[in-house]
Formats: C-alpha cells, structure tokens, sequence
C-alpha cells in the first residue's frame, strides 16, 4: 500500500469514528441524529479540524476528535 493510499484509508478511518461518536452523542442526549450525508459532512470537518489541531499541538488525533464532537453537539 502506497504512502496516500494509506492516508486516505486511514483518514476514512477517522471519519467512520467520528460518525460514530457523533450517533453516539446524539443518542446520549436523546436527540435525532442529522440525515448520513450531513453527518458525514460533520464527520469530515471535525476530522479536517482535529488534524490541524493535532499539527499546531501535537496532540492525538482521536482524542481531539472527541473534545471536537462535545464542542459540536454544546451549540
């Protein structure tokens, strides 16, 4: 697997754990989750976001995702 392959599977990764924090957020306030390509779309720009956090701190991706997803579902 080639170095951009990698990334994008990896980067695909990220988004499907975010889509299911997200649901999982949703859930934990009772709340109805978006339609899937609006969730997605959320998905994406916490990932986008999360990664360059994690370059400006040098944090774990993932973990700012979560902190990402709270600030989310808070507005």
């Amino acid at each position: 697997m080639e170095h951009s392959e990698q990334m994008g599977f990896i980067r695909q990764q990220e988004i499907k754990a975010a889509i299911r924090y997200l649901q999982w957020q949703y859930e934990k306030q009772k709340m109805a989750a978006p339609p899937t390509d609006l969730l997605r779309g959320q998905a994406e720009r916490i990932v986008d976001d999360a990664h360059r956090i994690a370059k400006e701190r040098g944090q774990n991706v993932i973990a700012i995702v979560k902190e990402l997803v709270k600030e989310v579902r808070k507005k």
